[in-house]
């Protein structure tokens, strides 16, 4: 069997970074997508191309896309994971705030996914993760362009999945709890954020990035080809699906 390719957007650091190395470890080899450098990660993978690019940028996103088929020559797994968690009341949500979640949350894994779906039909296998959250099911008040996003995520994941099943690529999408990363700690997780998320958890303890590579890697295999459409909610058992 080839060496599969694997493509991860926010790979810097977090989520991200968890996932690119996981699957190098399971012998992918792993392009990683972010808007800044990615050193750590690429310490960390062997066989890693690195591109600084932004994820909303279609030129950016496609010409990131033709460097990877140079190095690599193929691709089969795209897991779209940059996003944006903001809170903030609705009452104080401007319209570029709206925006500006939808264009991360939403518009970069279409860009991404459109970008990457002549390779993975060229390689008549594929894998297409999307990582929504557990917010869609509890529905955090001060988080509502987010929680539309990851709806929407959510929407596009089974949608596409029933337009690529033809081509042998599933798509699937993974909704965790609120996840303990550098950038949360700083934001949603800060003032007793990760705390009250915590209360409402069947699990009492923190979700780490560590916490959702079972899944990732049970999604990508090879023997889960009959798993698409759906998604995996790894929360802790905040929500039941």
């Amino acid at each position: 069997m080839e060496t599969r390719t694997a493509l991860v957007t926010g790979a810097a650091q977090g989520l991200g970074q968890e996932f690119a190395v996981a699957l190098a470890g399971r012998g992918y080899r792993v392009a990683g997508l972010d808007l800044v450098p990615q050193r750590q990660t690429a310490g960390k993978v062997l066989d890693y191309v690195e591109l600084v690019a932004d994820a909303t940028d279609e030129e950016q996103v496609r010409a990131g896309l033709e460097r990877v088929i140079d190095q690599f020559g193929t691709l089969h797994v795209v897991v779209n994971n940059a996003g944006l968690y903001p809170a903030k009341p609705f009452e104080e949500t401007t319209l570029e705030d709206w925006r500006r979640v939808m264009r991360v949350n939403l518009e970069a894994p279409f860009l991404v996914t459109s970008a990457a779906l002549p390779y993975l039909k060229a390689a008549g296998w594929g894998r297409v993760v999307n990582i929504a959250s557990a917010a869609v099911f509890t529905a955090p008040p001060a988080m509502v362009p987010y929680v539309t996003s990851k709806a929407g995520l959510i929407g596009f994941t089974r949608a596409l999945a029933v337009a690529l099943g033809p081509y042998g690529i599933t798509v699937n999408a993974i909704a965790p709890s609120m996840v303990r990363t550098a950038t949360a700690e700083r934001t949603v997780g800060a003032d007793g954020g990760f705390e009250a998320v915590r209360a409402g958890q069947i699990v009492a303890r923190t979700q780490q990035p560590s916490d959702l590579v079972s899944t990732l890697l049970y999604v990508v295999d090879e023997g889960s080809g009959f798993l698409t459409g759906q998604t995996l909610n790894v929360s802790g058992g905040s929500a039941f699906l």
